[in-house]
């Protein structure tokens, strides 16, 4: 299968730089397929699994939150809030937050309501990413 150059950066630095088959992605929109040879395209990424399969065929998953996503002259970058593989989350410090979020948003307060939810999805982001990972 043919391939394109990924670079994956967060605020923490450079996760990926190489090349990759393919990527599904969660957007704002929906789920997004890239492969080579995607028409050049920007789109903002939402809270959600991505996958992304390796020159060779091998499929990473990883937990992915916010950002953008571009492809520009064959070369696709994800700048990415949070971007962890699946083999890297910590599943335990994962069910604590999504613990955390569920007691902040029995409490209900407007902010705080809004903030559990958000990190409520991360959170079950991350542990359904390490989970597939298995």
């Amino acid at each position: 299968m043919s391939t394109f150059h990924l670079q994956i950066v967060t605020p923490d630095g450079l996760m990926f730089d190489g090349s990759a088959e393919s990527i599904l992605a969660r957007t704002a929109e929906g789920d997004v397929g890239i492969l080579s040879g995607h028409a050049d395209y920007v789109t903002p990424l939402s809270t959600g699994i991505m996958r992304v399969t390796l020159e060779g065929g091998e499929v990473k998953t990883a937990a992915c939150s916010g950002g953008l996503l571009s492809v520009k002259d064959s070369v696709t970058r994800i700048a990415a809030d949070t971007f962890e593989w699946a083999e890297d989350i910590d599943i335990e410090r994962a069910q604590r937050a999504r613990e955390r979020a569920e007691r902040l948003i029995e409490e209900k307060s407007d902010y705080e309501e809004k903030a559990a939810e958000v990190s409520l999805k991360r959170a079950l982001v991350r542990i359904r990413a390490a989970g597939e990972r298995m």
